[in-house]
Order: structure tokens, then C-alpha cells, then sequence
């Protein structure tokens, strides 16, 4: 199975989908370690583009056609990077399930950007103002939507166990 994470930067998902993917074992690719792997690999300060999310989406395609459970980890913030997730799984012929984390209380959101420290090394972490500026393009679909300023992200992974084993016939 596939879950794709989408999400503003502080929302919590991260820390969601690396619980989801303790519990179930799963392989777990975020874009900001690939991203991050490819600026150490160049001059400091180079601007990465889409590179990160097409290693992400072939890392998911091999790992998947494996028979692996995998959990990405990014953004998604417009519906082409959305439909290529999905568009691998059903061309495999895999589930999927597609999971929006945000934190609807802006003050306790901006707190988690003001504060977070990266558990990735070299990568700086947007700042508020750069959270509240990036687009985030208005989804044209379903999926699960899971707010972080009500649920611990323990009870984020319940639902998503729940909803998964229901759509997906676990």
C-alpha cells in the first residue's frame, strides 16, 4: 500500500507518518531528506527543483513493486505532484490512500515552525513567513484530512490505520 502524505511545513506530518511507518514497517521516503542529500552533493546554496520528488517517485515505484509498504513524506502542495503518487500506485495496481495533515489553530502552528528543530542535517527549516507565503494549490479530490491542533499524532495514526484497513480490505 501506498500513503501519501501532503501537508504545510509545522503541520505535524513528518512526525505522523514516521509513527505510521514504525507500526506498519514501512518504508518511509520524505522529500526533504532527498532534497538535501542533493544540496550537500552541490555547492552550498544551489535552488533544487522537482529533482527531489522525481527520486521520491521512483524510490516509491521500486519499493512498491517490491511488495513494500511505503509512506511518502512531502508537501504535495499542487494536485501534479498529487496525481503522480497516485498515478504509480494504480498503474501497480496498489492501494493507496491519501492523508492531509494540518494544524487548524495558526497560533499553535506558527509555535511548531518558530520552534522545530530539522532532525535532518544541513537542512534549514522554512520560517513562518515563508510557510504562510507558499501556494498551496486548493485540493480536487477526497482524502483524509487530519488536524493536528485536536489529535495527537498517535490518534492521526489510529484514523489512518482505520480508514486503511477499511478502503483496503487489511
Amino acid at each position: 500500500m501506498l500513503f501519501i502524505f501532503s501537508g504545510l511545513p509545522g503541520s505535524g506530518k513528518s512526525t505522523v507518518a514516521k509513527i505510521l511507518s514504525e507500526r506498519l514497517r514501512a518504508v518511509y521516503l520524505r522529500v526533504d531528506t532527498v532534497e538535501q542529500a542533493l544540496r550537500s552533493a552541490y555547492e552550498t546554496g544551489i535552488k533544487i527543483g522537482p529533482e527531489g520528488y522525481f527520486v521520491l517517485y521512483e524510490l516509491a515505484r521500486e519499493n512498491l513493486k517490491l511488495g513494500s509498504t511505503v509512506v511518502t513524506d512531502s508537501v504535495n502542495d499542487i494536485n501534479l505532484v498529487r496525481d503522480t503518487f497516485c498515478n504509480i500506485a494504480t498503474a501497480l495496481n496498489v492501494p493507496f490512500l491519501e492523508v492531509e495533515i494540518f494544524c487548524s489553530d495558526k497560533k499553535q502552528h506558527r509555535y511548531r515552525v518558530e520552534n522545530r528543530i530539522s532532525d535532518i542535517p544541513g537542512l534549514i527549516v522554512p520560517d513562518w513567513e515563508q510557510v504562510q507565503a507558499r501556494q498551496y494549490e486548493p485540493w480536487n479530490r477526497e482524502r483524509l484530512q487530519l488536524d493536528t491542533a485536536t489529535l495527537s499524532a498517535t490518534e492521526c495514526v489510529d484514523k489512518i490505520l482505520a480508514i486503511s484497513e477499511v478502503d483496503c480490505g487489511r
